[in-house]
């Protein structure tokens, strides 16, 4: 029991290590340079059933004040208004482009072929893909592909600010910082040349044109789940620099409205998060919410410490992701057992092999 102690403890020390880090080496994009004299931009946003979240979308990036950027819609056979939607948006605004997609051919994810099917149609020489329920504001767009140029990256991911509106998300939505911050310095993305320092979130994905076209990642990963964490390990394996950051309150996003959405949500990808592994998922896990049963058993002495630095990480991770401090320190408890009910959930669907994602079945 001492031994599983002190792992508690070196386990909470990495922790709060990599939080202090990405709290230090928190990477701004405003204002990094300016983009290249006619650099254009293609802006790909796959749609299925966004009525909720593309007209938001589209009234945005209609206020960037660039003309060489074109805003290309792909309608994944939405049953609701999303065509109808960008059609009207697309009226005013010559630079948004309604492409209505055809049926899901077999062996594809459907973002993945919507994804895939943009570029085929992009102009730009930078493709930025963008879920439809992603806030843009200001030139972050401009600044991103700016911030991309100075570093000579590949692929440029941004972990939009989460919003959480309901109780239900200040339970929820909060576990994928907690994961992502606490367990990768994000500054290794950029600077270190191995692939198990690699991130990316689909909400917010920039590819250089000339590497994507080479690579078609889109096509390379066709049935895969989680493409952004995916195509972010291929990029660095081929010696590809990639880039990813938080943190900027221009790019916004709410994930989930609901407590049955975050679930299913989180569900099919939360072990990607720990290389595809559910025995490291669960080991995670258990050490962090149970870690302190044994330092209390057998280093009591200690146990305020490691109490106080299990706050230092909520308040840490929580000031770096721009999330509420005193929301994330007393919901913490509640974010763990929600994060045991996204595993028991994930562990579930994987056996069942079905999984239902905007009415498809991921595993089919």
């Amino acid at each position: 029991m001492l031994y599983i102690a002190y792992i508690s403890f070196l386990f909470v020390g990495i922790q709060l290590l990599n939080v202090l880090l990405n709290y230090i080496f928190e990477h701004s994009i405003v204002g990094v340079t300016t983009i290249n004299e006619g650099e254009k931009i293609s802006i790909l946003i796959p749609a299925r059933n966004e009525e909720k979240n593309i007209g938001s979308l589209l009234s945005d990036l209609r206020n960037i004040d660039n003309n060489n950027i074109e805003i290309l819609v792909y309608n994944d056979q939405s049953t609701d208004r999303t065509a109808a939607i960008v059609k009207e948006k697309s009226e005013n605004d010559s630079r948004i482009i309604l492409i209505n997609g055809q049926a899901l051919p077999f062996g594809w994810q459907g973002k993945n072929f919507a994804c895939h099917q943009l570029a085929q149609q992009a102009s730009g020489n930078k493709y930025l893909f963008l879920d439809a329920d992603v806030r843009i504001y200001g030139q972050v767009i401009t600044d991103a592909v700016a911030y991309q140029n100075r570093y000579k990256l590949a692929l440029l991911s941004v972990f939009p600010i989460q919003i959480q509106m309901s109780v239900y998300e200040k339970f929820t939505v909060p576990i994928m910082n907690y994961i992502l911050l606490t367990l990768l310095p994000l500054i290794f993305v950029r600077i270190s040349p191995f692939q198990s320092h690699s991130a990316a979130n689909g909400q917010f994905m920039l590819f250089d044109a000339v590497v994507y076209k080479r690579l078609q990642p889109h096509l390379l990963f066709k049935m895969s789940i989680v493409e952004d964490i995916s195509i972010a390990h291929f990029l660095k394996k081929q010696n590809l620099k990639i880039g990813c950051i938080t943190g900027d309150n221009r790019i916004q996003c709410r994930m989930y409205h609901t407590f049955g959405e975050a679930l299913n949500g989180f569900s099919k990808n939360v072990f990607m998060f720990f290389g595809n592994n559910p025995i490291l998922a669960m080991f995670f896990l258990c050490i962090t919410s149970l870690g302190f049963v044994p330092v209390l058993l057998t280093l009591r002495d200690y146990l305020p410490l490691y109490i106080a630095a299990i706050i230092l990480i909520q308040f840490f991770y929580a000031l770096t992701s721009k999330q509420n401090i005193v929301h994330t320190i007393l919901m913490f408890p509640f974010h763990l057992l929600f994060l045991f009910m996204v595993m028991v959930n994930a562990i579930y669907s994987k056996m069942q092999k079905k999984h239902t994602w905007k009415e498809r079945n991921i595993y089919s």
